[in-house]
């Protein structure tokens, strides 16, 4: 996919709010930082990439959607209604999208890393759960997780009894993986940055960009081409841009 970038204008990378995470008021207060770095990423932004677990969970019934985060679904829309482009990746918190973005905010979701060429840059993107070597039960969760059989006998559970038992789960295994997931393993044993080398051997991106190691990094992956991980917005306020030319990791200073 192409997309274009007129003079003046960027492109915008983040992930990882984990909205709802620890608890509703340390939440909402994140997420009003959020809205307020949308807010100024608009001032020049031509597209927003979101790349996975903006809610720490997010369960998509037919008529329901977790309750809050009206702040930032909000902002989503305006800026979508502004013309600016938005694109949103699920990740390993908020995989059971079920079409509420595309029909309501008007915003295209990715379960698979995707690939695109901006001001003659090639870049890669995803989320990043599940890529790599080794993690092979979180491997195999994923698929059960993601299997539509799975999917649907989850939603015979009413939303109050559901959505309740699905964010104890999911900041129990936050709590259990959190700390491993901020560890720099270094350049040679980073697992994404392996799995950018072995999509290198294939085919040539200048950037990979990813989530969900909670951790900033820009590693150099090959002779031209980097590694960007976003960090997330529970500990550094971290996210990325481009201008064209580079990729700069940057933080948001609350």
């Amino acid at each position: 996919m192409e997309l274009l970038l007129p003079p003046g204008k960027r492109i915008y990378f983040a992930s990882d709010f984990h909205l709802g995470a620890p608890n509703m008021e340390k939440s909402r207060e994140r997420e009003r930082l959020v809205v307020r770095w949308l807010d100024e990423a608009a001032q020049d932004a031509q597209h927003i990439f979101l790349v996975g677990d903006l809610f720490d969970f997010w369960f998509e019934y037919k008529h329901t959607i977790p309750k809050g985060y009206t702040r930032l679904l909000g902002k989503l829309a305006e800026l979508r209604d502004r013309g600016i482009g938005i694109s949103v990746f699920i990740g390993n918190h908020d995989m059971w999208m079920n079409g509420y973005f595309e029909e309501e905010l008007d915003i295209p979701v990715y379960f698979e890393p995707q690939t695109y060429t901006i001001a003659g840059k090639r870049f890669y993107i995803g989320h990043g759960d599940g890529l790599g070597p080794g993690d092979h039960g979180y491997k195999f969760l994923k698929k059960v997780f993601r299997n539509p059989v799975c999917r649907s006998l989850f939603s015979f559970i009413h939303p109050s009894w559901g959505i309740g038992m699905a964010n104890y789960w999911s900041r129990k295994s936050r709590a259990a993986t959190g700390g491993e997931l901020e560890k720099f393993l270094g350049e040679e044993e980073e697992w994404l940055a392996i799995y950018s080398r072995e999509i290198l051997q294939k085919e040539h991106f200048d950037y990979f960009i990813f989530g969900h190691r909670h951790l900033p990094l820009d590693l150099k992956v090959g002779e031209n081409s980097r590694y960007i991980n976003l960090g997330d917005w529970l500990n550094y306020n971290s996210y990325a841009d481009f201008d064209g030319n580079t990729v700069v990791l940057k933080y948001y200073a609350k």
